[in-house]
């Protein structure tokens, strides 16, 4: 991995917190991803499932952590399943897992090869009367493909059929929402390394450069700083591109007097950021950018500070679109009507800022988090307020992530990228 080693702390830490949430005589499991086919011998470079990376630290394909706080044998507490290394395997796909990195990288001290699962589990299940099944019941979640998560609960129901199941989701999404510091340290990483390569674009933005030329500025300064590369695919949208909210394409020519909208996020270490940058081609904005400009920068501070414990995420929601009501109207897009007449279910604002403002952050771009429970301390979010304007040939958004904090308003981990207008200006003609 490009990344530095992190404390095995963590892991630690949070396989004690999710056993803790475990009932009695019951058993976890859960698996890597698979690596995923292109065509012929091509494969897709593996992500491994953040569950068992958040869970063990183990960031490699054919992994199966096990926790059974009741196994009658302690060392069948926490129980990692590897795939078997040798020198033949080290030539060709180089350095895998060994037992004893294992339990450097994770803290687990049982580790057993795959070749052993089917054995050991058995074991593991007449021991036990409920086991935890990994479903992803994330509200975006829209998954088509069958995972090897799956693959293993369909054959364990199969073959136990007498085991009471019970989910691990509900579980995770309230341990994931809530960051620990080694967690905000490598989000604050991922960051730094986002505002280095939005540094660098600063100093390479000018009329007639393309879209993808800027895409590959950002990433070579994100490789360089040990990062995976970008969290998400990015989005370079110059013009109009902007008001396509996921123009991915980055294949067309910045034009001088246009707005070039980016939305990108380093990864580091799995851990994502997400930034969203509006700055001018040419260096200057017109009149109406900066106007444009300046109540979006209004509404993301003003949005940020409503991101307190306690809140809920309708009702936060809610106030945002009243901020963004009125900046509309002072910018003359909507009228006083057009409030009064708006559908409910439809606000007035949305014809301009038509999705939601913040979302959570972690390990997944769109990480965990229950949205009817309320906001905690320690939860990283996004706020990300935008106006699109397709009949003025521009849109602008601006999105940093912030952490929540027991008192007052959240921390900024993007408090070191450049956002005013006058210093967005300053450094490009600089």
């Amino acid at each position: 991995m490009k990344y530095h080693p992190i404390n095995k702390q963590l892991y630690i830490k949070n396989r004690k917190n999710f056993m803790a949430e475990m009932k009695p005589k019951s058993v976890a499991v859960f698996n890597s991803n698979d690596i995923y086919p292109v065509s012929a011998d091509s494969t897709m470079p593996f992500q491994q499932h953040r569950d068992i990376l958040y869970l063990s630290g183990v960031d490699q394909e054919e992994s199966i952590l096990v926790l059974f706080p009741d196994a009658i044998e302690p060392k069948h507490r926490e129980v990692l399943f590897l795939r078997e290394t040798n020198e033949h395997i080290a030539v060709w796909e180089g350095e895998k897992l060994t037992k004893e990195r294992a339990f450097e990288v994770s803290g687990i001290k049982t580790v057993y090869w795959l070749s052993e699962f089917d054995k050991i589990f058995f074991e593991l299940m007449t021991q036990s009367e409920i086991i935890y099944f990994n479903t992803n019941e994330h509200y975006r979640q829209s998954v088509e493909t069958e995972t090897r998560e799956a693959r293993f609960i369909k054959a364990t129901k199969d073959k136990f059929p007498a085991h009471t199941y019970a989910k691990s989701n509900p579980i995770l999404q309230r341990l994931r929402s809530v960051k620990d510091d080694i967690e905000i340290d490598i989000l604050q990483t991922a960051c730094d390394i986002t505002e280095k390569g939005f540094r660098r674009v600063l100093n390479f933005v000018k009329p007639e450069v393309w879209e993808f030329e800027i895409e590959a500025e950002f990433m070579h300064e994100f490789l360089r700083n040990r990062s995976d590369g970008f969290a998400y695919t990015p989005i370079i949208a110059s013009g109009n591109n902007a008001n396509v909210l996921h123009y991915i394409q980055n294949n067309q020519q910045c034009k001088d007097g246009h707005l070039l909208l980016m939305d990108v996020g380093a990864s580091y270490a799995n851990y994502s950021s997400d930034m969203t940058r509006t700055i001018p081609v040419n260096g200057r904005y017109t009149e109406r950018q900066r106007a444009v400009y300046d109540a979006v920068l209004r509404v993301k501070d003003e949005a940020t500070k409503l991101l307190v414990p306690g809140a809920f995420w309708k009702e936060y929601h809610v106030e945002v679109g009243k901020l963004m009501t009125s900046e509309l109207l002072n910018l003359g897009l909507i009228d006083k009507a057009d409030v009064q007449n708006e559908d409910p279910d439809w606000p007035a604002y949305k014809k301009y800022f038509m999705h939601g403002t913040s979302h959570h952050m972690g390990l997944d771009t769109h990480d965990y988090g229950i949205l009817w429970e309320p906001i905690k301390a320690g939860m990283v979010f996004t706020v990300e307020p935008g106006i699109y304007i397709p009949e003025e040939g521009f849109g602008i958004r601006l999105e940093d992530d912030v952490v929540v904090q027991e008192k007052g308003e959240p921390f900024n981990l993007m408090r070191n990228i450049p956002i005013e207008a006058e210093e967005i200006e300053e450094l490009m003609n600089s």
